[in-house]
């Protein structure tokens, strides 16, 4: 079979498309014919050797998929081939073929095909976590939502108008980004790149900052971020797409309580008492129409390279998509 491998970290560079032998079930794992393969930022952070848990080499990319199972392993009893799921693996996506866990397995419902499958998982999952579990919004409060026009953004300012947010601020690079946030349900609209956006933020919430804020930038994004917090704010990390770490001094949250909270999303899938209701209740916002997924390009598996290079250059919206 197809697959896209690292065999060194680096840039985009380093991804090649390989021939290598199709994996084979055993016990309770299922083979997934892969149709669609959701790219994230934390494959790009595989890929420099950047994760937040160490990446081994040779190493294939790719944690979101969907497809259909093609064989099942020896002790396999709840799916049989020929079902359309999707699922979040530890590694492999970025091929024709990969296994799966059949109790990690989502039926796919049927009005969902498998581009939209594979921008629900990973991060409508993460939207809903760093929200509702760690950010711990309540009704009436505010929120800053940073990239609010990526794939975590976009379903970030829909699901906090769900959970009764009472001002949602989304940040973006540009006009028509900005555009998309507003469209998805934003409050108000500011872009990062303005050197006033601390600034912008502060009067939009008449001066005392926002209840919650999602930071997924790193260096001095994340400084001036907690520069936006109300008394009691909650800024909740779970990624660092710049590449840079940042420096802060803890005690300077102890005058208006505020908390810094970090995020990994294979934290929860290992609480099937997070995991399952939150998923139960982001499908069912998707079958009654509340909430959009955004699919910002489809691309074959083999411009997987590329892909990582329009990710990086925050020139992309929504989800961005490989097909084998």
């Amino acid at each position: 079979m197809k697959a896209v491998q690292l065999k060194e970290f680096g840039g985009p560079e380093v991804l090649e498309l390989v021939e290598i032998e199709t994996p084979v079930p055993t016990g309770r794992e299922v083979l997934i014919e892969i149709k669609a393969i959701g790219v994230n930022y934390a494959d790009t952070a595989r890929r420099e050797g950047q994760y937040v848990v160490k990446t081994p080499l040779p190493f294939i990319p790719g944690a979101e998929i969907a497809g259909i199972v093609a064989a099942v392993g020896n002790q396999v009893s709840s799916v049989k081939p020929g079902m359309r799921v999707v699922t979040l693996i530890n590694s492999g996506g970025y091929s024709e073929f990969s296994l799966a866990d059949e109790r990690s397995l989502i039926p796919l419902p049927e009005q969902l095909d498998y581009q939209n499958a594979v921008a629900l998982p990973l991060q409508g999952l993460s939207a809903y976590h760093v929200l509702k579990t760690m950010g711990r919004l309540e009704k009436g409060e505010s929120i800053l939502v940073h990239a609010a026009a990526g794939g975590v953004g976009t379903l970030a300012v829909q699901l906090a108008k769900l959970f009764g947010a009472g001002k949602i601020i989304a940040t973006a690079s540009s006009d028509e980004k900005l555009e998309l946030a507003r469209q998805m349900g934003a409050d108000v609209l500011v872009n990062y790149t303005e050197s006033n956006w601390v600034e912008q933020v502060l009067e939009a919430t008449g001066g005392k900052g926002v209840d919650v804020a999602l930071e997924m930038v790193g260096g001095d994004v994340f400084n001036q971020t907690l520069k936006c917090l109300a008394t009691f704010g909650r800024l909740v990390v779970f990624g660092a797409a710049s590449g840079e770490q940042s420096r802060m001094y803890p005690g300077a949250l102890m005058a208006r309580n505020q908390s810094v909270i970090g995020f990994f999303l294979p934290q929860i899938m290992r609480k099937p008492e997070l995991l399952q209701p939150s998923l139960v209740e982001l499908l069912t916002y998707l079958g009654e129409g509340k909430l959009k997924l955004t699919i910002g390009g489809v691309f074959p598996l083999e411009e997987a390279a590329e892909v990582h290079r329009l990710l990086q250059s925050r020139k992309t919206t929504g989800k961005l998509v490989l097909e084998p």
